[in-house]
């Protein structure tokens, strides 16, 4: 498993509870492929709170990747729901779960909130 997948994952167990996911509960499994084999990752969200286990164990919903491709969403270089739509992670299960994913991954390299934008120009359009 590479180190990118794995600070990711342990990234959102040391959050612990993400408040834009304050009315979500359910599980999600990632299954993610390399050399012929399978890591499994649990991600358990409960009213905000989140945990990760490395379980292979039911879920809501299970997204599949190719592990390389899995580091690429974690570094914010892709994001799900158009990865999904390019067949670039397939998944089984709630739909919900995988627009509900965008608030889990990083932001595109050099992106910005709109409201630091605003504050840094004045305001000014």
């Amino acid at each position: 498993m590479s180190e990118t997948t794995r600070r990711f994952f342990e990234a959102l167990e040391r959050h612990g509870h993400e408040r834009l996911l304050k009315k979500t509960n359910g599980r999600i499994r990632f299954d993610l492929e390399h050399d012929h084999e399978v890591d499994h990752w649990l991600v358990e969200i409960r009213e905000g709170a989140v945990r990760v286990s490395q379980q292979n164990s039911d879920a809501d919903t299970v997204i599949r990747s190719d592990s390389a491709f899995f580091d690429r969403l974690a570094r914010g270089e892709a994001k799900p729901l158009p990865a999904w739509l390019r067949n670039e992670i397939t998944t089984e299960g709630k739909f919900r779960f995988i627009v509900l994913l965008e608030r889990l991954f990083a932001p595109p390299p050099g992106a910005r909130h709109p409201r630091l934008v605003a504050r840094d120009h004045g305001g000014q359009r």
